[in-house]
Formats: C-alpha cells, structure tokens, sequence
C-alpha cells in the first residue's frame, strides 16, 4: 500500500521531518511505515491501515506548520498518540486555543486534550481542581491563566499559596526568618510568574500588593474579593486547611487548586484535604474537576514513561491490597 502527499515544499517537509529526519523516523517506528521522499511528494510505503494513519499524521503537522506552530517532538508524539484512534484532528483544537505570549514572545498553548479541558474549565467554572503526576501543566497553565484575567482586567489581582509542608525535613531546621524559611517552597510558583510577566513587571506588581505569593497559613481569616487564587500542591493539605481556603473566596474571584495524589508529604496517619475535597464537592455546580494523566505529561518523554510506571505500580498494588483486605474478611 502506497500513500502519496504531493505538492509540499521541501522547506516544508524540513519542518515536519525535523533535524536529522528525527520526526519521520517517529512516525516510521510507531506505525511500521517507511516514508520516502522526493523533491515535493512524499510517499507512505506499508500496510493499508498504518499507512492511512501515517498519512493523516503528517497532514496535521503540515497543517500546524502553516499556521506558523511549533512542530516538535511533543506534538509529533502527541499527534501518533491520538491516531490510534483515529482523533488526530484533535491536535489542531488543542494547538488553536492560544492563552498568552511568554514576556519573550513564546505562545503558551494548552498541548494535549486533557490540558484543554483543564483550561476551558477554568474559563468555565468558579472553581477547578487540577489534578495530576508532575510535568503535566497543572500549575503553569493555571498562572498563564492568572496573568492573562489580570491583563484582561477581569481580576484585580493575583493569589499564589502553598501550603508549607516539605519532604523528609522541617521548616525549623531551616536557617533565616520566617520568609526565608517558606520562600523555597514557594520558588515554583515565582519562577513561573518571572517566565511569563518578566521580573520587573512581577516585582512591581508585588510591591503594590496585586500579586501576593504566601504560604496557606497565611489566607486564614481574610476574605478574596475579586482575585484569581492558586492554590498549589493541595495533596499536602488538611481538610481543615482546604476548607478553611474554599471559604475564604470572596466576589468576582476564580480559583484554581491543583494536586498530584501521588506525592503526599503528609504524615501517613493524615487524610489528605484534597482527596476529601473531591468526595465532598463533585456534585457542586460551579465546581469542576480535571484530571490528567501520563497522556498529559509534556516534560521529556522519559518523565512520562516514569509516570506511566508509577502508575502502573501503584494500581498493581492497590489490587494486591485490596485482595488481601479481602481474603482477610473471608476468614
């Protein structure tokens, strides 16, 4: 079976091909095809179905081209991911929903299906609770979100909170005042402002008390009027602490809670308030929530192989638990 795309430039085909046909050889691999080209045809050699998906993989990327989008090794893999089942369209929604521009000009895009729900529910909802492994955008789509209603005016301000538990150590034991004591846990969240507004407009917006970073201890007693608060790492709080935060949204506020259940810091006696949350609130209108997975992980392709066999552990586990604690009530 022979595919066949005429009429694109070789300038074009550099493009979806990458640096040392790197993208090409992806495709070859994943779907068992050979890819030949030859001035501007490019032609598909394999079997029929392969060589259909292979076909309609390299259409998208063309078409990502020349709207002028980033063609890497992401969205190629992302892109070989929804062909099996037959969803590669899809890679133009996602890619289409642009949020705001970096202070160096870089789009910021959600870059997978589970991203883009996850955003149009934040645009959706008065509260969303993001949850989900490492590396899958939870925190830095929620900023770009931030920035771009502070931008637009429909916040007066931005809220970024954490609560200040740690791995393995104490906060005692860490030298300084109390600022200096949580400013490390707090970095990811400066880091990701300085990205996207720039540290001159973030500091000068911070002087004025418009963008506050501050550990959860802090939002206790105060009432959030229109602001956009992100509450990040909730998988390390409390109930205590997570309702005492759910209560402290004012008017014309948007808030974001994002979490990854598989890193808890909590002592192991201790419910996590995020896991509570989302039993008590999943049937509240204005509520909304997103869960992403190692489909959604857009660091380096190993972290997402890392995931997927964290997950695939922790459910292999969960299973074995569960069967014990059920041979353990037959007796």
């Amino acid at each position: 079976m022979i595919e066949t795309l005429t009429g694109i430039p070789v300038s074009r085909q550099k493009v979806i091909f990458g640096e040392m046909d790197e993208y090409a050889k992806q495709v070859e691999k994943t779907l068992r095809v050979t890819i030949v080209t030859r001035e501007e045809e490019i032609r598909i050699v394999g079997e029929e179905g392969p060589c259909a998906k292979a076909r309609r993989v390299l259409e998208t990327l063309l078409e990502l081209a020349a709207r002028g989008s980033e063609v890497n090794l992401q969205k190629v893999n992302y892109t070989l991911s929804l062909a099996k089942d037959n969803d590669e369209q899809s890679m133009l929604s996602v890619d289409s929903d642009l949020i705001c521009h970096t202070i160096t000009g870089k789009p910021i895009k959600p870059k997978t299906l589970g991203q883009k729900n996850y955003v149009d529910n934040i645009r959706d909802n008065m509260i969303v609770f993001g949850i989900g492994p490492a590396g899958t955008g939870k925190t830095y789509l929620a900023m770009a979100m931030a920035v771009t209603a502070f931008k637009n005016d429909e916040v007066n301000r931005i809220i970024l909170t954490r609560p200040a538990i740690e791995a393995g150590e104490k906060l005692g034991f860490l030298p300084g005042d109390l600022q200096q004591k949580v400013d490390p846990y707090l970095r990811p969240l400066y880091d990701a402002l300085y990205q996207i507004m720039g540290a001159e407009s973030f500091t000068k917006n911070m002087e004025k008390g418009l963008i506050e970073v501050a550990p959860l201890a802090y939002m206790r007693g105060r009432t959030l009027d229109n602001a956009f608060i992100i509450l990040d790492e909730a998988q390390n709080t409390t109930p205590a602490q997570m309702k005492m935060f759910l209560t402290r949204i004012g008017f014309g506020s948007k808030v974001v809670v994002t979490g990854d259940r598989t890193q808890k810091d909590l002592p192991s006696d201790q419910i996590s308030g995020l896991d509570v949350a989302m039993k008590v609130l999943s049937n509240i209108e204005d509520i909304a929530f997103s869960t992403l997975t190692g489909a959604d992980v857009v660091r380096h392709p190993l972290v997402q192989r890392i995931v997927t066999a964290y997950e695939a552990y922790e459910e292999k586990t969960a299973a074995k638990h569960e069967n014990f604690v059920h041979r353990q009530k037959e007796k």
